[in-house]
């Protein structure tokens, strides 16, 4: 029981220190910083998706919930 107990800690210290060492490094940066790693990688296209799709359902912001412009749920 004893052994289960020093391997737990163990472990666990060695998880704890792992976690410590990870982040972005600044060689990394350049990468995260491309357009392809953003939220919305192409906002113009997201701007009209949802420009037809508020032309189609003559409500803003349907695209979240259920419903639609013609009052249907």
């Amino acid at each position: 029981m004893k052994h289960m107990v020093l391997l737990t800690l163990l472990l666990l210290s060695i998880l704890q220190t792992a976690c410590s060492s990870m982040g972005v490094e600044p060689w990394q940066r350049g990468h995260l910083a491309k357009q392809k790693m953003q939220l919305d990688p192409y906002p113009i296209d997201a701007f009209l998706d949802e420009h037809i799709y508020f032309s189609k359902e003559s409500s803003k912001g349907g695209s979240g919930l259920g419903g639609g412009g013609c009052g249907c749920n």
